[in-house]
Order: structure tokens, then C-alpha cells, then sequence
């Protein structure tokens, strides 16, 4: 389990007079993505058979985002006392299904799932990161502050174990590469969101661009260079480029200049979708 819960939270330090509606929607999105991580847990056993130790691992690891999702819940929750989390949370299983009995994973080899799993991490904590830097009420900052420290923990949990497959399946830079820039393009899929349609309780239909479009403009605008910094720097390290060489530091400013052109264009145009 985790090295902290719910109870570590000093909730009576809520600041209503510093709630941020905006704040509110993205804490209801990542409450439920976080707390749908047990079938990401069961998908990555399924796909190590034969490693018992990253098998615990992984279950340790799916516990802990449970944790994470049962607390921005309950912040959501104070924040918003109208917010039905179990009947949310029921449309956006209902709609984002994941597949928990794969044979294999879906990046090709174990390194790569890995090296996947480390994009994710890396970027969450960044994504905590800049939500806990650009607010104002304590309680919030407070457990994004705890949630980054998980995220980045659990980066090197899964670099390790990345390190290790490896030296023992020989996939090549490239290779990693295409699976890191697969899964940054993938972080456009569905499941934030919907998660954020589902969270906000709109009753007109999903759709995935607007929906898309509109959590990452209350998103992304929120980002300072060293969180981009951070979790480029640290995608670059699983892909096997040392984002302090030059061509790591070249490429992570080349990161930054996009990503800023990206966010201003999206809260200039989807802020208020």
C-alpha cells in the first residue's frame, strides 16, 4: 500500500473561498481514472507471467492509484456535494473497458510495455505537478504535492524493472522511441476524456474532440517549463537518451517551444467549451 492515505489529508484546511471551479472538473476526472487502476494492475500481471515479484509489484502499484482516485474523490466530493462519483464512475467503465486478459502487450515486448509504463508515470507527475503549482486552495495542492511524489516514485519502479527486461530482450532505441511517441500520442485517446464528460454531468452526448479539447485547455496552459522539463527529460531517460547530452537538452527545449504553442492555441480557442 501506499505510504500515506486519505487520513494524511488535512482536510479542515479546505479553502472555499479559493476553490476553483476549473479545478473541480479536472480533480472529477482524475478521480476516476485513478481509481479505474485496477485493471491496469490485472492487465500488466497478466502480461509478466512467470515474474511474481513484478507481478506484487504492479498490484502494489494499482492500489496506490486506487488510493489516489478515492482521495480526489472525496475532494471533489467537499468541493462539490452534488457530485454522484458511483454514478459517474459506472458510465466511464461502462464506456472505457480495458482489456485485462492479454496473452501478451500490446507494445510488442516487455521492454516496451515498460518503457510505456514510464511515459505514463513520469508524465502524471509532471500533470500533478503543474495542477498543485497553479493552485491556490491548500488542500488541493497539498495532495497533487502527494500524488507527484507517487507518480515519480513509481516511475523508477517501472525504469528498473525496464532496465532489467532489457538487458534480457535487446530492443533497440528506436524501437523505444516509437513506443514512448505512441504513447504520448495516445494520451489523446479516450479515457480522460471521457472521464471528463462523464465527471461534469452533461447531459448533451460525448464528444471526443470537444471533450478532448476542453480538459486540455484547462490543462495544459498550467504547465511551466520544468514540468515539461521533468517529464520530457525523463521519457527521454527510458528511451535510452541522456536529457542532459546535448541532443537531450536540444530536444526537450524543442519539447517546450511545441508544447507552449500547443497549450495557448487550445486556451485560446477551447477554454470555455
Amino acid at each position: 500500500m501506499g505510504l500515506w492515505t486519505l487520513n494524511d489529508i488535512p482536510w479542515d484546511r479546505l479553502d472555499r473561498s479559493k476553490l476553483d471551479p476549473e479545478m473541480v472538473k479536472i480533480a472529477k476526472a482524475a478521480c476516476m481514472v485513478e481509481y479505474h487502476s485496477g485493471d491496469y494492475g490485472a492487465y500488466l500481471c497478466s502480461v509478466f507471467p512467470g515474474d511474481p515479484e513484478f507481478a506484487a509489484a504492479a498490484t502494489d502499484w494499482a492500489e496506490e492509484e486506487i488510493q489516489h482516485g478515492k482521495v480526489l474523490r472525496h475532494y471533489a466530493q467537499l468541493a462539490d456535494p452534488s457530485f454522484d462519483f458511483d454514478e459517474a464512475f459506472a458510465r466511464f467503465v461502462a464506456g472505457h473497458r480495458i482489456e485485462i486478459d492479454a496473452d501478451e502487450s500490446i507494445r510488442g515486448s516487455r521492454c516496451g510495455e515498460l518503457v510505456a509504463r514510464c511515459v505514463v508515470e513520469v508524465g502524471t507527475s509532471a500533470h500533478y505537478s503543474a495542477l498543485r503549482d497553479s493552485s491556490e486552495e491548500p488542500v488541493f495542492r497539498e495532495i497533487c504535492r502527494r500524488i507527484a511524489a507517487d507518480e515519480f516514485r513509481h516511475y523508477k519502479l517501472f525504469y528498473s524493472n525496464m532496465k532489467r527486461y532489457q538487458a534480457l530482450e535487446r530492443v533497440s532505441t528506436i524501437s523505444r522511441v516509437k513506443v514512448a511517441a505512441k504513447r504520448l500520442i495516445e494520451s489523446t485517446d479516450d479515457e480522460l476524456a471521457y472521464a471528463y464528460h462523464c465527471g461534469s454531468g452533461e447531459t448533451r452526448p460525448y464528444d471526443r474532440r470537444r471533450c478532448t479539447m476542453a480538459y486540455a485547455a484547462r490543462t495544459l496552459p498550467r504547465y511551466r517549463y520544468e514540468h515539461v522539463e521533468l517529464g520530457f527529460g525523463m521519457t527521454l531517460k527510458a528511451v535510452g537518451i541522456k536529457p542532459q547530452g546535448a541532443l537531450g537538452r536540444f530536444l526537450t527545449r524543442l519539447a517546450w517551444a511545441v508544447f507552449r504553442r500547443y497549450a495557448q492555441g487550445l486556451q485560446r480557442k477551447f477554454a470555455h467549451t
